[in-house]
């Protein structure tokens, strides 16, 4: 398989920990969202590949392309179910998609960097951007705090598909320097997760196209 990547994109960061969690292997194909004017998602030669222009993007072993990480992430779990990320009973799992829905749906679209450069366009200056941020992140995890389990990992002792994403927004929540401290559930969360080889192997610090 391959992944079109950027290594802090909180998108690709959760396709990566899924790939990880599963044991597949894959080849990074780094793009650079900032490299060139406009990034290089921006560029015929990626918008060939992607029409929306936006990262992850995975090549499957038979060579179809899909965008798109929740999908993405979806047709892991049902192409390689051997370490599942959704739990067998039905209502855990409608728990561990609510988790992801209200991350990738409600939390990260809102501090996406199309987003944020709308309202610089729109004449907001950078305080009020990063008011804006803090401000649906810190709603969406205080959310997050109450839905998720008091052990383990969101629901549980192995990491699901609620980790894959908590963990990335908690990337994105310490950039835009974010607290956490008023979320112990999160917390205990984020330090298992920071000893786990699948998440450590998939952090923006360690990826190919991090830079020096």
């Amino acid at each position: 398989m391959e992944l079109y990547t950027y290594y802090r994109s909180t998108s690709s960061y959760r396709v990566r920990i899924a790939l990880a969690l599963k044991g597949l292997d894959y080849q990074a194909l780094p793009v650079n969202l900032i490299a060139v004017p406009g990034g290089e998602h921006r560029q015929p030669a990626y918008l060939a590949i992607n029409p929306q222009g936006r990262v992850p993007a995975l090549r499957t072993d038979e060579g179809r392309l899909l965008v798109q990480s929740p999908a993405i992430i979806e047709y892991l779990e049902e192409r390689y179910p051997q370490v599942p990320l959704l739990n067998a009973d039905l209502a855990l799992r409608a728990r561990e998609r609510g988790i992801a829905a209200l991350i990738g749906c409600d939390i990260h679209p809102l501090h996406n960097v199309s987003v944020l450069n709308m309202l610089r366009q729109w004449g907001h200056d950078e305080t009020q951007v990063t008011q804006w941020i803090g401000h649906w992140i810190s709603q969406g995890l205080a959310a997050v705090e109450q839905l998720i389990g008091d052990d383990g990992y969101c629901f549980g002792t192995t990491p699901g598909i609620a980790d894959v994403y908590l963990i990335p927004q908690l990337y994105a929540a310490e950039r835009f320097n974010v607290s956490l401290e008023a979320y112990p559930r999160i917390r205990r969360v984020a330090a298992l997760a920071a000893t786990h080889p699948a998440f450590q192997q998939a952090h923006p610090a360690n990826q190919p196209d991090t830079p020096a």
